[in-house]
């Protein structure tokens, strides 16, 4: 944690500068105890100074044996003995996205089939499997497709879990676009993940001994393009034993990648380059996996998981048509039956707990439900929810919902969860406002500074940022627990979670979510770059914090955000160089982007000596 300046007695007012007639910045000549005077209010705290100081700058391949430097009297540091460089296995655990794995914490709510439900379709997968090469024509990959809601991510979590307990698993990847860190929305991390596993699978040792020795000899094979790595980190070293390792027969038999549609898609807070689109990189990870399959080396199936978004659907009818089997999660698998089943469990729990009579909810309550569902498992669980979270007691909770029906039939198969999203946000005093505060909370991003790796904001530092009043978090989103996972106030790390995806979609879509629609008067960009800009003129949250180390932690999580844009193009009257003196005071920030915000705004007389005084204290 980085210790910031205390605000009081800083300077608030803006200096002008003349925009109109921009001049070439010049030196003035400045006394040394003017420059001292006016620099007061913003200089570094001693221990600050001190803890960005750098020793060697740009020494390598040294080590050092109980160093003791003497910075200034009474302040002693002790460096003791490291290693100079980082081994292989290290240097690829850094750049791997742990929170992918089928059985990762950040996945521990991810949604599974219910005991006995979607009991067809995984014997089949499974069976495929096992058991595919004895197929009239054997394929290499599967595609499973479906509808939002029709239960596939539960389907691909549950046939890795009982791939994993067969001990037939070989990797698995969970792309996610609006839960867990940034790793999961981009290609970037794919192919290291992939490896990272197969080189931990006991029967993969020295595949994985032969993988790090590639790294060794170059460690830029991390940052190669996907198909390079691909080639480097699996394909050669598969290659170069495949005389000597295990037998086939007793490998792990399969990689599943659940989410694919998911990989890609843009924040508003990130930038990413033009044409990085997310149909673009799903087809690069497409195109690795053919290539990999298509490879007598590899011995692995490969199960891919989405929605049949358009350049999805095209690559697997086309150009890997003639290795690809396919599922379809319709009526085929029977969903119905098993959104019965998965009620009728839920209902029992519910009486359990509540002690109601064996005779609630009825027979025909879970036929009309199952009806709404329309194949749909997410609308079935949306339900359980709303009626476990409600604020009335179950039998009332469930009569509200089937008071919806004679409103939510409609030509759509989304119509039933439509209404039943749009019956709940309307619980929130503010139904718009809490859709924004939604979607700005999954969309937002932090990264590095403090956290590991990146991800979305922690809850308890999205209502600082976002709140204006005392409370209002809970005011606008305390009765939207059946759509959004709430951390409690202790809770200083987990994020606000939706329960699936779906939900962004209808809070993001004019002609689901009619009145509720966020991308009106002001969209969800424009309610978080407000509160950025907030945040720059109170030097701190709209909400005034308790402490001065509370106040410290904040900023140090503000600045982890990207909020350099915002501040290089507001027009806004704040104390830009108080931020800046702070940007810079960071070791992960680069000093050459947050001068960069002064091209051309000649904010302050004084910022060359600001910014050569500081660096004088920093190195």
């Amino acid at each position: 944690m980085m210790c910031f300046p205390p605000t009081t007695g800083i300077r608030r007012e803006s200096v002008a500068s003349d925009r109109e007639n921009p001049q070439p910045l010049k030196l003035p000549h400045v006394a040394a105890e003017d420059s001292e005077s006016w620099l007061a209010p913003y200089r570094l705290l001693p221990h600050e100074s001190m803890s960005n100081t750098s020793y060697f700058e740009k020494a390598q391949n040294f080590t050092v044996d109980n160093l003791t430097v003497i910075q200034q009297p009474n302040i002693t540091q002790h460096i003791h003995r490291g290693q100079s460089s980082k081994s292989p296995l290290e240097r690829l655990e850094e750049k791997i996205a742990p929170g992918a794995l089928h059985n990762s914490d950040e996945r521990c709510d991810a949604p599974k089939c219910h005991p006995e439900t979607r009991v067809a379709v995984q014997e089949e997968i499974l069976s495929w499997i096992s058991q595919g090469d004895a197929d009239a024509q054997p394929k290499k990959m599967m595609w499973i497709s479906g509808p939002a809601g029709s239960g596939k991510t539960a389907i691909a979590g549950s046939v890795a879990e009982a791939c994993k307990e067969q001990g037939i698993l070989a990797a698995s990847f969970f792309f996610s676009s609006f839960s867990g860190a940034l790793n999961r929305r981009h290609k970037g991390c794919f192919i290291r993940t992939i490896a990272y596993q197969l080189g931990q699978h006991p029967t993969l040792a020295d595949f994985g001994q032969r993988m790090l020795s590639h790294i060794d000899r170059d460690p830029a094979v991390l940052n190669l393009r996907l198909g390079e790595q691909l080639e480097a980190l699996i394909l050669k070293p598969l290659r170069e034993g495949r005389a000597k390792d295990t037998r086939d027969s007793v490998l792990p038999k399969v990689i599943i990648i659940d989410g694919l549609d998911e990989c890609g898609l843009e924040t508003f807070v990130r930038r990413e380059r033009a044409d990085r689109s997310p149909a673009s990189e799903q087809h690069v990870v497409l195109f690795a996996l053919k290539q990999a399959a298509d490879d007598s080396a590899f011995p692995f199936r490969i199960i891919v998981s989405s929605r049949p978004e358009r350049v999805i659907s095209d690559f697997f009818s086309e150009e890997a048509k003639d290795i690809t089997a396919e599922i379809f999660l319709d009526d085929k698998y029977d969903p119905d039956s098993d959104i019965a089943l998965f009620l009728r469990a839920k209902f029992a729990e519910i009486r359990r707990v509540y002690n109601l009579p064996q005779s609630w909810p009825g027979d025909k309550a879970i036929q009309l439900l199952v009806e709404d569902a329309s194949g749909q498992f997410v609308y079935a669980a949306t339900i359980i929810r709303f009626i476990q979270e409600g604020p009335n007691p179950p039998p009332l909770q469930l009569d509200s919902a089937m008071k919806l029906r004679p409103v939510l039939r409609g030509p759509g198969p989304f119509e039933p969860l439509d209404a039943l999203y749009t019956y709940i946000l309307k619980s929130s005093p503010d139904p718009q406002q809490a859709a924004r505060w939604i979607y700005v909370t999954q969309a937002c991003i932090v990264h590095d500074g403090g956290f590991s790796g990146e991800r979305r904001l922690p809850a308890f530092f999205a209502r600082q940022l976002l709140e204006t009043t005392p409370g209002e978090a809970e005011h606008l989103l305390g009765n939207l627990r059946s759509l959004i996972r709430i951390p409690p106030p202790e809770d200083h790390t987990s994020p606000y979670v939706t329960y699936h995806k779906s939900m962004m979609d209808f809070i993001g879509d004019r002609t689901r979510s009619h009145a509720i629609f966020v991308r009106g008067d002001r969209t969800p960009k424009d309610s978080f770059e407000y509160a950025v800009l907030r945040v720059f003129r109170n030097k701190g949250p709209a909400v005034p914090l308790d402490t001065q180390w509370e106040l410290d932690i904040f900023l140090d999580r503000f600045l982890a955000m990207d909020v350099v844009e915002s501040l290089r193009k507001s027009r806004e009257k704040y104390d830009k160089l108080w931020w800046v003196l702070n940007m810079l005071s960071r070791p992960d920030q680069r000093r050459s982007a947050v001068i960069g915000i002064y091209d051309g705004i000649h904010l302050h007389p004084h910022m060359p000596e600001a910014v050569q005084t500081l660096e004088k204290g920093t190195h």
